[in-house]
């Protein structure tokens, strides 16, 4: 698993230096060292995105999942916990939400063994990933 993860990193760097490398008009810039990598992007990025400020808490979770995020327009939002393996182990929300800022809880229903899960928030083409552990 370690080297799967080691093998995704490695290619995903490497990649970023060739896009540096070859578009000097790029959006995107990335700069590494030896033991450092950043990836910055201009502001206006963050304006075009839907999902903005994801939080989850209380970290760790004992009943309830707390989720705080802004959406940018109206949309419909999924939002679902995923196991180490990225198998769905419970879906918290499936449903359309307004522009704004979102607070929603879930209660957990005794459904989550003690462990480490990935609440998953999904609009559109955009998703973000949020790791939890639970107690």
């Amino acid at each position: 698993m370690m080297k799967k993860i080691a093998f995704v990193a490695f290619a995903s760097i490497y990649m970023l230096q060739g896009v540096q490398a070859t578009s000097q008009s790029s959006r995107i810039s990335a700069k590494t060292s030896s033991s450092q990598f950043t990836l910055s992007h201009l502001p206006e990025e963050d304006s075009e995105k839907l999902i903005n400020n994801v939080k989850v808490f209380y970290n760790p979770v004992a009943e309830q999942i707390t989720t705080n995020f802004k959406m940018s327009k109206p949309g419909t939002v999924a939002i679902k916990v995923m196991d180490a393996l990225g198998n769905e182990v419970l879906n918290l929300m499936n449903g359309r939400l307004d522009a704004g800022m979102q607070n929603l809880s879930f209660d957990s229903n005794g459904k989550l063994t003690t462990g480490v899960y990935f609440v998953r928030v999904t609009s559109g083409a955009e998703t973000v990933v949020k790791r939890i552990s639970v107690r």
